[in-house]
């Protein structure tokens, strides 16, 4: 498996919207605390400080959120870091040009940062006298004199950054509709590769400002009267609107098998009109019918420029669902008129989907073949290793994180997975990315999954494990290579001092631990005949060699 830089940088922005989503959930109760402590409600002034205060540290909060996230153990210290370097940056920003103002920016990019370092020196050794700063004290130290670093560089280019992203954000909240209907096509459209993240954390925290306040979401609560315009037009589309999709889905299921889909689309519709949670509904017709899907992306567009047009604001902390509505309903103008505009959603859904799913035979659930729908329950206990099982085995897992709604997994080999097993233990939808990544549409469950896998993996005392050699393999075990070649692949390697250890795993692999990656080079490599290569992390890369691994490894070590 060959990475390039755009598969790389694709891992680093699933790994980033995956990270988001830790400080994105503190945010709804910080919504509840502020509007329940509003004059109109409670009009308990330290229960709004309360949620305020949440909401006027959101850039540390995604500081440390984006931090742990990154890490690749999801350790505390990566949090840590994550908070030295925020305050050291902001401190080094405000010295230099008291004007700059990076927001929530701030918080997610030393977040990154500090999660990178972490997984790149957690396991550093220090000289004898220096011992006890080494291996995880050493994250925020280095974090530290990184951010000293970054504030410098940030403070003479971040100006001109900062006036092409007030440009930008102001050009799209200018344009009216036209922004708006271009805003909700692509957030839908980039939920297939869950990068949806990152657009709406700059329309949602960065663009616009109110009061010290920035970003659409943040400037609602701080009661600017012109913010709202980038949440309002979800409302309909998410309380009515799939649901409406997923009824239809159940009235053209075959009558024999409706009551077997009816309790999982009930389930789903109704997470998407409470929470407003809708990707396992979007996963259940979304590689089935793409133009389907292209429509409802159009409709969510439309759906934005015209509650803009009909002058209504809302606003949410989690998604646009019922418990949101009812929180920022107060809040809101013209709150009313989205019940009107949802009833119209929802017919205009039903109707298309019910057409499209008839017309052109669609292998919607209850239409599929009958093996594909069945869904198997498990213990909790249970679950976990048999979702294992399902992805490959362990050795077939090489990292496992998750987001919202979504496993975001890398794969030794994502050809090896069970996609019907998958299925039958509740995924909505499977995507394959470049470089070994794996998306596992769950929905609200997915962290948990995550979780059971994990602890599953454990359970198998290792991620990667070598299979034992066949008998028919213990020819290929003891063989070697000649002087010349094994002097080629050191070469190719960097040297034999930058080679730190080597090892044939899975028959077929050579995993290889480097002192510093950069001195590889890997089209030398595959003219040896690397047949992939795989980053790994922290210095360490798995080469696809075939049977010629284990004499490759035997030669490199002696």
């Amino acid at each position: 498996m060959t990475t390039t830089f755009g598969s790389r940088l694709m891992a680093g922005l699933q790994k980033l919207g995956r990270s988001l989503m830790l400080p994105i959930a503190v945010l709804p109760v910080a919504g509840l605390l502020l509007r329940m402590g509003q004059p109109d409600l409670l009009d308990i002034a330290f229960i709004a400080n309360a949620g305020n205060a949440i909401f006027s540290n959101l850039a540390l909060i995604f500081a440390i959120g984006v931090a742990v996230g990154f890490a690749d153990d999801d350790n505390g210290a990566a949090g840590l870091a994550g908070v030295i370097g925020y305050l050291v940056l902001t401190a080094v920003l405000e010295t230099l040009n008291p004007d700059i103002n990076m927001g929530v920016l701030s918080g997610i990019i030393i977040g990154s940062v500090a999660g990178l370092l972490y997984n790149r020196y957690k396991s550093i050794k220090l000289p004898d006298y220096l011992a006890f700063f080494g291996g995880r004290r050493f994250i925020p130290i280095v974090t530290g004199l990184s951010a000293v670093v970054l504030g410098g560089i940030f403070g003479l280019i971040w100006p001109p950054i900062q006036q092409g992203i007030d440009q930008l954000g102001q050009w799209l909240i200018d344009a009216g509709d036209l922004g708006l209907f271009v805003y909700g096509v692509l957030n839908r459209v980039l939920i297939v590769t869950g990068l949806h993240h990152v657009l709406n954390s700059f329309v949602w925290f960065v663009f616009g400002s109110y009061d010290g306040a920035t970003g659409d979401l943040n400037r609602f609560f701080a009661g600017d009267p012109t913010a709202g315009s980038f949440m309002a037009g979800f409302f309909p589309v998410m309380m009515f609107g799939l649901p409406a999709a997923a009824l239809a889905m159940y009235h053209t299921a075959a009558r024999s098998r409706r009551a077997q889909v009816g309790g999982l689309l009930l389930s789903l519709a109704l997470t998407a009109f409470l929470t407003g949670v809708t990707e396992p509904i979007e996963f259940s017709f979304m590689f089935l019918a793409p133009a389907l899907y292209a429509m409802h992306a159009v409709l969510t567009g439309i759906s934005m420029a015209l509650m803009n047009m009909l002058d209504v604001k809302l606003g949410f902390t989690f998604s646009a669902g019922a418990f949101d509505y009812a929180l920022s309903y107060g809040l809101s103008t013209n709150g009313w008129m989205m019940i009107p505009v949802g009833l119209c959603y929802f017919a205009l859904y039903y109707g298309i989907f019910r057409w499209a799913i008839v017309r052109f035979d669609l292998p919607t659930p209850g239409r599929e073949p009958e093996a594909a729908t069945a869904t198997v329950s498990h213990d909790p206990g249970e679950r976990g290793p048999a979702f294992v099982t399902a992805l490959g085995g362990a050795t077939n897992l090489v990292s496992i994180g998750a987001c919202t709604t979504r496993l975001r997994l890398v794969m030794q080999d994502d050809a090896a997975i069970d996609e019907p097993s998958l299925k039958a233990l509740g995924a909505r939808g499977v995507l394959h990315l470049r470089g070994g990544g794996l998306q596992v549409i769950l929905g609200p469950i997915a962290d948990a999954v995550a979780d059971d896998i994990r602890a599953a993996v454990r359970d198998q005392g290792k991620t990667l494990t070598v299979p034992a050699a066949t008998e028919s393999d213990a020819a290929l075990t003891e063989a070697t290579l000649d002087d010349a070649s094994r002097h080629a692949w050191l070469a190719a390697l960097g040297g034999a001092e930058n080679l730190r250890n080597v090892a044939a795993v899975a028959t077929t692999r050579l995993r290889l631990e480097l002192k510093d990656r950069g001195q590889m080079d890997d089209a030398a490599l595959q003219g040896l005949g690397a047949a992939g290569i795989q980053e790994v992390g922290q210095g360490v890369v798995h080469l696809v060699m075939g049977r010629q691994a284990g004499a490759v490894a035997n030669s490199l070590k002696a």
